[in-house]
């Protein structure tokens, strides 16, 4: 288990479980990113934030911030 903040590039994972305020898992649940999605960590700008992750067949970007209330489990 480790947050999906903390991946590689090309690391797979499904989620666990996504923390954070209400108004943060709202957030995440709406773009898709809910509990037994499979995961994979496309992209990391430069400096490491945002990141790019494929998830349900579309690319996601999401700042690490947010990345950080997403609970993995590696693949």
């Amino acid at each position: 288990m480790k947050k999906l903040s903390e991946f590689k590039i090309g690391e797979t994972g499904v989620i666990y479980k996504v923390d954070g305020e209400p108004r943060i898992r709202r957030r995440l649940f709406d773009m898709g990113v809910t509990p037994g999605t499979e995961v994979y960590l496309r992209k990391k700008a430069p400096f490491g934030d945002p990141i790019e992750i494929n998830i349900r067949g579309y690319e996601l970007t999401l700042r690490l911030a947010e990345a950080e209330y997403v609970q993995m489990e590696v693949k």
